[in-house]
């Protein structure tokens, strides 16, 4: 076996989970949720990556490895404040239940898919500039801890997109601690230990948080992830995948984990020639991807109380270049078809106001008015 093998997988994973992982903490913050169901929400997330990555990858023997929805945490950070952590558990058990009924009657997952590609992009980009946005704001605070980092990421991303992030990321936590940040204590790193919420149904939160949280996932990750595995000859088990993740979504909700989804970025790590020119034997990076997310899992608690002694600039700031590179692509995605141009842009830009009214949050009201704009258009022409 190729050594690049298990290196693929470990850099997915340190990517996935290292460079998305202040976008968790961050909405994980807004929905004030303690250290111990943070804790929780990111073990139970990343065993359901591994339970999830490991099965789908042996049984089809295809690299297929999931994650959780990275787009679906910057809505939760940006859009949640007042969501209780009961009630975000209710909307990420709705978001399940619908991921299974897609897998279960094919016409919904149709339905998901023919929602215009740019408007779908449009919600995302407003979705996400508001963290991207937040490297600015964080620049004038703190310029001694976030420049530096920038440049960092800057230098680095010509050569190694997929470790930029992490370089960042490390360089921060270096700085920050040369500034003055204090070390959580060896007695308060510990294993992971699992957190049972119980859930709250809230119509409001269901239908401004957990719609949103669907479609995104929908749209930005599994369609997404979909594509990725087909350009590198692997036809995909739509189905099956949908039912898998939103079984273990299903089962992971209740600790407070988002909803667990295919693979978007780094799946092309994974499913590359680089990761082993033989396509057949290629799924070996699946089992160890699964591998390292399952230690990533045991060490949750202490990665959360690591990031918890951080200053909330550094988090940000890495949140920001975390979703830099997503949120390009969604612009870019956005602007592509002339025909719905105008309702990606009324969408992006609804969604990105923060704006809210009938308990709705923006980024609900941003699918509507692109909607709207895009049926309009229809009519006169």
């Amino acid at each position: 076996m190729p050594v690049s093998v298990p290196l693929s997988a470990l850099v997915a994973a340190l990517v996935g989970a290292g460079g998305t992982l202040a976008v968790l903490l961050s909405a994980a913050k807004t929905l004030g949720a303690t250290e111990a169901e943070t804790s929780s929400w990111v073990c139970g997330v990343f065993l359901g990556v591994a339970a999830t990555s490991a099965y789908l990858s042996i049984r089809y023997r295809m690299p297929i490895v999931t994650a959780w929805s990275t787009p679906g945490a910057a809505v939760i950070a940006g859009f949640a404040q007042g969501v209780t952590m009961p009630q975000a558990v209710g909307a990420f058990l709705l978001v399940a239940v619908l991921t299974l009924a897609c897998a279960a009657v094919r016409p919904l997952a149709g339905l998901v898919a023919r929602l215009p590609s740019g408007i779908a992009a449009g919600m995302l980009a407003g979705v996400l500039l508001r963290f991207v946005a937040g490297i600015a704001e964080q620049a004038v605070v703190s310029p001694l801890l976030v420049l530096p980092l920038v440049v960092l990421f800057l230098a680095m991303r010509p050569f190694a997109p997929q470790l930029a992030v992490i370089a960042a990321l490390a360089a921060g936590l270096l700085f920050a601690l040369a500034l003055g940040a204090p070390l959580p204590a060896f007695g308060d790193l510990s294993f992971s230990r699992l957190v049972l919420i119980p859930p709250e149904f809230d119509l409001g939160v269901l239908a401004s948080l957990g719609l949103p949280l669907f479609l995104i996932t929908m749209a930005s990750q599994n369609l997404t992830g979909f594509a990725v595995l087909k350009a590198y000859g692997y036809p995909p088990p739509a189905r099956t995948i949908l039912g898998t993740t939103g079984l273990a979504s299903l089962l992971t909700a209740p600790f407070g984990s988002i909803t667990i989804n295919l693979a978007a970025i780094v799946a092309a790590i994974c499913t590359s020639p680089e990761a082993d020119p033989n396509p057949a034997t290629r799924w070996r990076t699946g089992p160890f991807y699964a591998f390292f997310y399952l230690l990533l899992a045991l060490a949750g608690a202490s990665m959360v109380a690591v990031f918890a002694a951080m200053p909330a600039a550094l988090i940000a700031t890495v949140a920001g270049l975390a979703l830099l590179s997503p949120l390009t692509g969604a612009l870019t995605a956005a602007m592509v078809e002339d025909r719905h141009r105008l309702a990606a842009v009324a969408t992006f830009a609804t969604t990105a106001s923060g704006a809210s009214a009938f308990g709705l949050g923006a980024p609900v009201l941003g699918l509507a008015a692109g909607l709207a704009v895009a049926g309009f258009a229809r009519l006169r022409s």
